[in-house]
Protein backbone atom coordinates (compact mmCIF):
# COMPACT_ATOMS: atom_id res chain seq x y z
CA UNK A 1 0.00 0.00 0.00
CA UNK A 2 1.52 3.31 -1.07
CA UNK A 3 1.84 5.88 2.26
CA UNK A 4 -0.84 8.95 2.23
CA UNK A 5 0.13 11.53 0.26
CA UNK A 6 0.66 15.11 1.34
CA UNK A 7 1.47 18.32 -0.70
CA UNK A 8 4.67 18.68 0.35
CA UNK A 9 5.64 15.16 -1.14
CA UNK A 10 8.87 15.86 -3.94
CA UNK A 11 10.42 13.41 -5.85
CA UNK A 12 13.55 11.50 -4.70
CA UNK A 13 16.76 11.13 -6.66
CA UNK A 14 16.25 9.57 -9.83
CA UNK A 15 12.95 10.11 -9.92
CA UNK A 16 11.83 12.42 -12.74
CA UNK A 17 8.31 13.58 -14.56
CA UNK A 18 7.44 12.48 -18.17
CA UNK A 19 6.34 15.17 -19.24
CA UNK A 20 5.04 14.31 -22.50
CA UNK A 21 2.68 11.39 -21.72
CA UNK A 22 1.85 13.72 -17.94
CA UNK A 23 -0.29 16.08 -20.51
CA UNK A 24 -1.72 13.46 -22.36
CA UNK A 25 -2.61 11.06 -19.28
CA UNK A 26 -3.40 14.41 -16.79
CA UNK A 27 -3.78 17.34 -19.00
CA UNK A 28 -6.48 16.35 -20.49
CA UNK A 29 -9.64 18.68 -20.44
CA UNK A 30 -11.95 16.02 -19.36
CA UNK A 31 -9.80 15.86 -16.28
CA UNK A 32 -9.00 19.62 -15.17
CA UNK A 33 -11.84 19.48 -12.78
CA UNK A 34 -9.69 16.56 -10.90
CA UNK A 35 -7.01 18.61 -11.26
CA UNK A 36 -8.41 21.70 -9.89
CA UNK A 37 -9.47 19.66 -6.83
CA UNK A 38 -6.05 18.52 -6.46
CA UNK A 39 -5.05 22.38 -6.62
CA UNK A 40 -7.50 23.01 -3.98
CA UNK A 41 -6.44 20.34 -1.40
CA UNK A 42 -3.16 21.46 -1.87
CA UNK A 43 -3.57 25.13 -1.05
CA UNK A 44 -5.39 24.15 2.26
CA UNK A 45 -2.02 21.71 2.56
CA UNK A 46 -4.61 18.59 3.11
CA UNK A 47 -3.18 14.82 2.16
CA UNK A 48 -4.33 13.75 -1.50
CA UNK A 49 -6.48 10.49 -0.06
CA UNK A 50 -9.90 9.33 -0.58
CA UNK A 51 -12.43 9.83 -3.00
CA UNK A 52 -13.23 13.41 -5.05
CA UNK A 53 -16.83 13.45 -6.89
CA UNK A 54 -18.31 15.28 -9.97
CA UNK A 55 -22.45 15.56 -9.51
CA UNK A 56 -22.95 15.64 -13.08
CA UNK A 57 -20.11 15.12 -15.28
CA UNK A 58 -20.64 14.84 -19.21
CA UNK A 59 -19.19 12.01 -21.77
CA UNK A 60 -15.78 13.57 -21.92
CA UNK A 61 -15.16 13.53 -18.51
CA UNK A 62 -16.09 10.01 -17.75
CA UNK A 63 -13.45 9.28 -21.10
CA UNK A 64 -10.95 11.00 -19.78
CA UNK A 65 -11.31 9.35 -16.61
CA UNK A 66 -11.62 6.00 -17.94
CA UNK A 67 -8.40 6.61 -19.77
CA UNK A 68 -6.74 8.02 -17.07
CA UNK A 69 -8.17 5.31 -14.25
CA UNK A 70 -7.43 2.24 -17.23
CA UNK A 71 -11.02 1.06 -16.68
CA UNK A 72 -14.42 1.88 -16.92
CA UNK A 73 -15.91 4.33 -13.46
CA UNK A 74 -18.46 2.69 -11.26
CA UNK A 75 -21.41 3.22 -13.12
CA UNK A 76 -24.05 5.84 -11.73
CA UNK A 77 -25.17 9.66 -12.48
CA UNK A 78 -21.83 11.35 -10.53
CA UNK A 79 -18.19 10.39 -11.38
CA UNK A 80 -15.98 9.22 -8.74
CA UNK A 81 -12.30 8.71 -8.42
CA UNK A 82 -9.92 8.12 -5.36
CA UNK A 83 -6.54 9.90 -5.53
CA UNK A 84 -4.90 7.31 -3.84
CA UNK A 85 -5.35 4.96 -7.02
CA UNK A 86 -4.50 8.11 -9.27
CA UNK A 87 -1.36 8.46 -7.06
CA UNK A 88 -0.37 5.31 -7.86
CA UNK A 89 -1.32 4.93 -11.02
CA UNK A 90 0.89 8.12 -11.86
CA UNK A 91 4.15 6.28 -9.74
CA UNK A 92 3.54 3.17 -11.01
CA UNK A 93 3.56 3.78 -14.88
CA UNK A 94 6.61 5.69 -14.53
CA UNK A 95 5.12 9.16 -15.94
CA UNK A 96 5.46 10.79 -12.07
CA UNK A 97 7.63 9.07 -9.55
CA UNK A 98 7.27 11.87 -6.99
CA UNK A 99 3.07 11.21 -7.08
CA UNK A 100 0.04 13.11 -7.53
CA UNK A 101 1.33 16.15 -6.08
CA UNK A 102 4.26 16.54 -7.99
CA UNK A 103 2.17 15.93 -11.11
CA UNK A 104 -0.02 18.58 -10.47
CA UNK A 105 2.98 21.52 -10.13
CA UNK A 106 4.60 20.09 -13.46
CA UNK A 107 1.63 20.62 -14.99
CA UNK A 108 0.21 23.60 -13.79
CA UNK A 109 2.92 25.27 -11.80
CA UNK A 110 3.22 25.89 -8.21
CA UNK A 111 0.92 25.73 -5.60
CA UNK A 112 0.73 28.53 -2.69
CA UNK A 113 -0.60 27.16 0.94
CA UNK A 114 -3.65 29.10 1.65
CA UNK A 115 -2.44 30.07 5.03
CA UNK A 116 0.52 31.46 3.40
CA UNK A 117 -1.37 33.59 1.01
CA UNK A 118 -3.72 35.06 3.82
CA UNK A 119 -0.60 35.85 5.34
CA UNK A 120 1.16 38.03 2.29
CA UNK A 121 -2.59 39.70 2.03
CA UNK A 122 -2.38 40.85 5.46
CA UNK A 123 1.17 41.86 5.25
CA UNK A 124 0.42 43.84 1.72
CA UNK A 125 -2.84 45.38 3.42
CA UNK A 126 -0.89 46.35 6.58
CA UNK A 127 1.75 47.93 4.04
CA UNK A 128 -1.33 49.57 2.19
CA UNK A 129 -3.18 50.89 5.37
CA UNK A 130 0.94 51.94 7.25
CA UNK A 131 0.31 55.56 6.36
CA UNK A 132 -2.41 55.80 8.39
CA UNK A 133 -0.40 55.77 11.68
CA UNK A 134 1.40 58.70 10.79
CA UNK A 135 -1.86 60.94 11.17
CA UNK A 136 -1.98 62.75 14.62
CA UNK A 137 -3.75 62.73 17.64
CA UNK A 138 -7.27 64.19 16.16
CA UNK A 139 -7.29 61.29 13.93
CA UNK A 140 -4.99 58.78 15.37
CA UNK A 141 -8.69 57.34 17.13
CA UNK A 142 -10.51 57.26 13.58
CA UNK A 143 -7.63 55.36 11.74
CA UNK A 144 -7.81 52.47 14.52
CA UNK A 145 -11.00 52.57 14.14
CA UNK A 146 -11.06 51.96 10.15
CA UNK A 147 -8.62 49.38 10.17
CA UNK A 148 -10.96 47.19 12.62
CA UNK A 149 -14.15 47.91 10.80
CA UNK A 150 -12.10 47.24 7.20
CA UNK A 151 -13.36 50.33 5.38
CA UNK A 152 -10.87 50.58 3.64
CA UNK A 153 -10.68 47.11 2.19
CA UNK A 154 -14.46 47.62 1.17
CA UNK A 155 -13.61 50.65 -0.60
CA UNK A 156 -10.45 49.48 -2.50
CA UNK A 157 -11.00 45.77 -2.75
CA UNK A 158 -7.09 45.03 -2.87
CA UNK A 159 -3.73 46.19 -1.19
CA UNK A 160 -2.44 47.56 -4.52
CA UNK A 161 -5.63 50.00 -4.84
CA UNK A 162 -5.52 50.87 -1.39
CA UNK A 163 -2.11 52.10 -1.10
CA UNK A 164 -2.33 54.93 -3.68
CA UNK A 165 -5.72 55.78 -1.59
CA UNK A 166 -4.49 55.70 1.75
CA UNK A 167 -1.95 57.61 1.16
CA UNK A 168 -3.67 60.40 -0.80
CA UNK A 169 -6.48 60.64 1.74
CA UNK A 170 -3.66 60.98 4.28
CA UNK A 171 -2.25 64.11 2.50
CA UNK A 172 -5.79 65.49 2.33
CA UNK A 173 -6.40 65.03 5.91
CA UNK A 174 -3.13 66.61 7.20
CA UNK A 175 -4.14 69.73 5.28
CA UNK A 176 -8.14 70.01 6.60
CA UNK A 177 -9.73 72.23 7.74
CA UNK A 178 -9.01 74.77 5.52
CA UNK A 179 -9.38 78.36 6.44
CA UNK A 180 -10.20 80.17 5.08
CA UNK A 181 -12.56 77.85 2.72
CA UNK A 182 -11.74 76.78 -0.65
CA UNK A 183 -13.57 74.75 -3.54
CA UNK A 184 -13.41 70.52 -3.21
CA UNK A 185 -11.93 70.70 -6.71
CA UNK A 186 -9.23 73.54 -6.10
CA UNK A 187 -7.91 71.94 -3.02
CA UNK A 188 -7.43 68.20 -4.74
CA UNK A 189 -5.42 70.19 -7.01
CA UNK A 190 -3.39 71.60 -5.20
CA UNK A 191 -2.87 68.97 -2.84
CA UNK A 192 -3.74 65.63 -4.74
CA UNK A 193 -2.39 67.06 -8.17
CA UNK A 194 -6.11 65.94 -9.65
CA UNK A 195 -9.04 68.18 -9.39
CA UNK A 196 -11.56 65.62 -9.62
CA UNK A 197 -9.72 63.22 -6.87
CA UNK A 198 -12.46 64.18 -4.30
CA UNK A 199 -15.73 64.24 -6.72
CA UNK A 200 -18.65 62.49 -5.68
CA UNK A 201 -18.79 58.58 -5.60
CA UNK A 202 -14.90 57.86 -5.50
CA UNK A 203 -13.53 55.45 -2.97
CA UNK A 204 -10.90 58.40 -1.86
CA UNK A 205 -13.91 61.13 -0.98
CA UNK A 206 -15.30 58.39 0.97
CA UNK A 207 -12.09 57.44 3.00
CA UNK A 208 -11.60 61.54 3.18
CA UNK A 209 -15.21 62.22 3.97
CA UNK A 210 -15.23 59.83 6.72
CA UNK A 211 -11.77 60.91 8.34
CA UNK A 212 -12.48 65.10 8.07
CA UNK A 213 -15.93 63.98 9.86
CA UNK A 214 -14.02 62.86 12.69
CA UNK A 215 -11.87 66.16 12.70
CA UNK A 216 -15.45 68.41 12.73
CA UNK A 217 -17.44 65.87 14.66
CA UNK A 218 -20.37 66.43 12.20
CA UNK A 219 -22.91 63.95 12.75
CA UNK A 220 -24.19 60.94 11.15
CA UNK A 221 -26.79 61.50 8.14
CA UNK A 222 -27.22 61.26 4.65
CA UNK A 223 -27.77 62.20 1.47
CA UNK A 224 -26.48 64.83 -1.47
CA UNK A 225 -26.86 68.32 1.32
CA UNK A 226 -25.80 65.73 4.08
CA UNK A 227 -23.18 65.27 2.68
CA UNK A 228 -22.93 68.95 0.91
CA UNK A 229 -22.57 70.59 4.94
CA UNK A 230 -20.42 67.61 5.86
CA UNK A 231 -17.48 68.71 3.72
CA UNK A 232 -18.25 72.44 4.29
CA UNK A 233 -17.71 71.54 7.60
CA UNK A 234 -13.80 70.81 6.91
CA UNK A 235 -13.78 74.03 4.34
CA UNK A 236 -14.46 72.16 0.90
CA UNK A 237 -16.99 73.55 -0.74
CA UNK A 238 -19.11 72.72 -3.80
CA UNK A 239 -19.25 76.20 -4.49
CA UNK A 240 -18.69 79.79 -2.71
CA UNK A 241 -22.74 80.55 -2.99
CA UNK A 242 -24.99 77.11 -1.78
CA UNK A 243 -23.49 77.84 1.98
CA UNK A 244 -25.11 80.62 3.56
CA UNK A 245 -25.93 82.48 7.16
CA UNK A 246 -28.41 83.93 8.12
CA UNK A 247 -27.62 87.27 10.03
CA UNK A 248 -29.28 90.69 11.66
CA UNK A 249 -28.43 93.77 12.15
CA UNK A 250 -24.74 93.59 11.52
CA UNK A 251 -22.71 96.43 9.47
CA UNK A 252 -19.89 97.15 7.33
CA UNK A 253 -20.85 97.46 3.74
CA UNK A 254 -23.90 99.59 2.26
CA UNK A 255 -26.21 96.99 1.93
CA UNK A 256 -25.68 95.39 5.05
CA UNK A 257 -26.00 98.91 6.66
CA UNK A 258 -29.07 99.29 4.55
CA UNK A 259 -30.69 95.82 5.84
CA UNK A 260 -29.68 97.11 9.42
CA UNK A 261 -31.51 100.24 9.55
CA UNK A 262 -34.78 98.62 8.57
CA UNK A 263 -34.09 95.78 10.92
CA UNK A 264 -34.49 93.18 8.30
CA UNK A 265 -32.61 90.12 8.51
CA UNK A 266 -30.31 89.17 5.76
CA UNK A 267 -28.90 85.88 4.51
CA UNK A 268 -25.10 86.17 3.59
CA UNK A 269 -23.22 84.04 1.20
CA UNK A 270 -19.73 82.13 1.33
CA UNK A 271 -18.71 84.26 -1.70
CA UNK A 272 -19.45 87.52 -0.14
CA UNK A 273 -17.45 86.32 3.49
CA UNK A 274 -14.72 85.92 1.70
CA UNK A 275 -14.97 88.28 -0.93
CA UNK A 276 -12.88 90.97 1.01
CA UNK A 277 -9.93 89.66 4.28
CA UNK A 278 -10.69 90.86 6.69
CA UNK A 279 -14.54 89.49 6.58
CA UNK A 280 -16.29 93.13 5.70
CA UNK A 281 -19.18 92.77 8.61
CA UNK A 282 -18.93 94.24 12.31
CA UNK A 283 -21.03 94.37 15.00
CA UNK A 284 -21.49 97.91 16.35
CA UNK A 285 -22.17 96.84 19.81
CA UNK A 286 -19.16 94.59 20.25
CA UNK A 287 -21.75 91.50 21.00
CA UNK A 288 -23.34 88.73 19.25
CA UNK A 289 -25.99 86.88 19.98
CA UNK A 290 -25.88 83.66 17.83
CA UNK A 291 -28.90 81.02 18.08
CA UNK A 292 -29.89 77.50 16.48
CA UNK A 293 -33.05 78.34 15.03
CA UNK A 294 -34.26 80.82 12.90
CA UNK A 295 -37.79 81.33 14.70
CA UNK A 296 -35.70 82.87 17.00
CA UNK A 297 -34.09 85.65 14.93
CA UNK A 298 -37.51 86.53 13.27
CA UNK A 299 -39.37 86.94 16.02
CA UNK A 300 -35.98 89.54 17.66
CA UNK A 301 -36.99 91.31 14.27
CA UNK A 302 -40.48 91.56 14.37
CA UNK A 303 -39.97 92.52 18.45
CA UNK A 304 -37.00 94.98 18.37
CA UNK A 305 -36.40 95.80 14.35
CA UNK A 306 -32.99 98.13 13.79
CA UNK A 307 -32.67 97.98 17.71
CA UNK A 308 -32.09 94.70 17.89
CA UNK A 309 -28.72 93.78 19.27
CA UNK A 310 -26.82 92.07 16.13
CA UNK A 311 -27.47 88.40 15.67
CA UNK A 312 -26.38 85.22 13.63
CA UNK A 313 -28.87 82.47 13.44
CA UNK A 314 -26.63 78.72 12.81
CA UNK A 315 -29.72 77.36 10.84
CA UNK A 316 -28.75 73.59 12.28
CA UNK A 317 -24.87 72.73 12.25
CA UNK A 318 -23.14 75.81 11.27
CA UNK A 319 -21.75 76.15 7.65
CA UNK A 320 -18.85 77.02 6.20
CA UNK A 321 -20.47 80.40 6.02
CA UNK A 322 -21.75 80.47 9.52
CA UNK A 323 -18.22 79.54 10.57
CA UNK A 324 -16.34 82.02 8.61
CA UNK A 325 -18.37 84.67 9.86
CA UNK A 326 -18.70 83.80 13.51
CA UNK A 327 -14.30 83.44 13.26
CA UNK A 328 -13.91 87.15 11.64
CA UNK A 329 -16.45 88.36 14.13
CA UNK A 330 -14.59 86.68 17.02
CA UNK A 331 -11.08 87.68 15.26
CA UNK A 332 -12.18 91.56 15.67
CA UNK A 333 -13.01 91.02 19.40
CA UNK A 334 -16.62 90.40 19.31
CA UNK A 335 -18.16 88.71 22.50
CA UNK A 336 -20.03 85.42 20.83
CA UNK A 337 -22.79 84.23 23.09
CA UNK A 338 -24.57 81.11 22.06
CA UNK A 339 -28.21 79.24 22.82
CA UNK A 340 -29.41 76.60 21.19
CA UNK A 341 -31.93 73.74 21.64
CA UNK A 342 -31.86 71.62 24.83
CA UNK A 343 -30.95 68.22 22.92
CA UNK A 344 -28.00 66.12 22.53
CA UNK A 345 -28.06 67.39 18.58
CA UNK A 346 -28.19 71.09 19.88
CA UNK A 347 -25.46 69.65 22.29
CA UNK A 348 -23.44 68.38 19.18
CA UNK A 349 -23.84 71.40 17.20
CA UNK A 350 -22.73 73.66 20.58
CA UNK A 351 -19.51 71.66 20.48
CA UNK A 352 -18.97 71.87 16.94
CA UNK A 353 -18.90 75.45 17.33
CA UNK A 354 -17.06 75.79 19.83
CA UNK A 355 -14.74 73.73 18.29
CA UNK A 356 -14.66 76.56 15.48
CA UNK A 357 -15.07 80.08 17.74
CA UNK A 358 -14.94 81.17 21.25
CA UNK A 359 -18.53 81.41 22.73
CA UNK A 360 -20.25 82.31 26.51
CA UNK A 361 -23.64 80.36 26.68
CA UNK A 362 -26.69 82.58 26.44
CA UNK A 363 -29.39 80.99 28.57
CA UNK A 364 -27.60 77.61 28.07
CA UNK A 365 -26.66 75.88 30.69
CA UNK A 366 -27.92 73.33 33.30
CA UNK A 367 -29.30 75.69 35.63
CA UNK A 368 -31.29 77.57 32.43
CA UNK A 369 -32.37 73.99 30.86
CA UNK A 370 -33.93 72.58 34.51
CA UNK A 371 -35.98 75.64 35.36
CA UNK A 372 -37.26 75.43 31.61
CA UNK A 373 -38.57 71.77 31.67
CA UNK A 374 -39.96 72.61 34.80
CA UNK A 375 -42.40 74.91 33.28
CA UNK A 376 -42.98 72.71 30.48
CA UNK A 377 -46.49 70.79 31.19
CA UNK A 378 -45.55 68.40 28.18
CA UNK A 379 -42.10 68.09 26.54
CA UNK A 380 -41.06 65.59 23.74
CA UNK A 381 -38.73 63.06 25.12
CA UNK A 382 -35.15 63.47 24.80
CA UNK A 383 -33.58 60.52 21.72
CA UNK A 384 -30.31 60.27 20.11
CA UNK A 385 -26.73 58.93 21.98
CA UNK A 386 -25.46 61.69 25.14
CA UNK A 387 -23.08 64.41 23.89
CA UNK A 388 -20.75 66.28 25.94
CA UNK A 389 -21.40 70.04 26.99
CA UNK A 390 -18.00 71.16 27.94
CA UNK A 391 -18.65 74.97 28.61
CA UNK A 392 -21.08 73.31 31.61
CA UNK A 393 -20.59 69.67 32.03
CA UNK A 394 -23.68 69.46 34.48
CA UNK A 395 -25.93 70.33 31.30
CA UNK A 396 -25.31 67.35 30.29
CA UNK A 397 -25.77 65.47 33.73
CA UNK A 398 -28.92 67.44 33.94
CA UNK A 399 -30.32 66.20 30.15
CA UNK A 400 -29.70 62.59 31.30
CA UNK A 401 -31.20 62.99 34.59
CA UNK A 402 -34.22 64.62 32.98
CA UNK A 403 -35.13 62.95 29.70
CA UNK A 404 -36.71 65.57 27.90
CA UNK A 405 -35.81 68.10 25.30
CA UNK A 406 -36.19 71.68 25.21
CA UNK A 407 -35.95 73.40 21.70
CA UNK A 408 -35.80 77.28 21.45
CA UNK A 409 -39.04 78.48 20.99
CA UNK A 410 -40.00 76.97 23.96
CA UNK A 411 -37.49 79.79 25.42
CA UNK A 412 -38.34 82.57 23.30
CA UNK A 413 -39.95 84.63 25.76
CA UNK A 414 -36.87 84.60 27.94
CA UNK A 415 -34.19 85.03 25.09
CA UNK A 416 -36.12 88.45 23.70
CA UNK A 417 -36.66 89.53 27.19
CA UNK A 418 -32.66 89.17 27.08
CA UNK A 419 -32.75 91.04 23.85
CA UNK A 420 -35.05 93.74 25.18
CA UNK A 421 -32.50 95.03 27.69
CA UNK A 422 -29.83 95.79 25.01
CA UNK A 423 -31.65 97.27 22.72
CA UNK A 424 -30.42 100.48 21.78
Amino acid sequence: MNPPVTPSATPRAGEQIDAERLGRLLGDPGLAWLVERVRQRMSRDRPLTGPITLATPDASQRRAAEGLLGRVPRAGRSLTVRLDTVDAILRRSGVSGAGLAAAVVALTGPVTLRAEERDSQERAWEQACAPLGTLDAALADWAERIRKDGLVRRLARTPEAAGPMVDAAVRALRSLPVVPPTSRATFAARHLSNAHALDEGTPLAALVLSGLRCLTAFPDGEGAEWRREAWASAGLLKDDVSSTVLSLNLRGTPSLDWMADSGEPAVLTLRFLTRRTPVPVSAPTGTVHVCENPAVLSAAADAFGPACPPMVCLQGQPSAAALTLLRGLSAQGTDLLYHGDFDWGGARIAVTLRRSVPWRPWRYTAAHYRAAAAKMAEAPALTGSPAETPWDPALAVALAERGVRVEEEAVLDDLLADLETQTR
